[in-house]
């Protein structure tokens, strides 16, 4: 999830990209934009950096972006649930 306007999407999209790529996952990825704390990323409703389900609604840009170990561990975890 993402505001138009946030300079540290990138950088999670970036993130994302390779801990899919590390991890061999091919899972759909669905970018929203909109009014959300951006950049959000969510596996299974959950957000990687804090672990509350969902993301508020409300524009702002996230200083605590998405890092690969953060998503690495969330995606691991979801996975080993499967």
């Amino acid at each position: 999830m993402l505001a138009p306007d946030c300079p540290n999407a990138a950088a999670a999209k970036t993130a994302l990209t390779e801990a899919l790529h590390e991890l061999e996952l091919t899972v759909p990825v669905v970018e929203r934009v909109g009014d959300f704390p951006s950049p959000t990323v969510l596996v299974d409703g959950v957000d990687v950096m804090n672990d509350h389900a969902g993301a508020p609604e409300m524009r702002a840009c996230r200083l605590d972006v998405p890092t690969i170990p953060k998503l690495l561990a969330a995606l691991r975890s979801r996975t080993a649930e499967a």
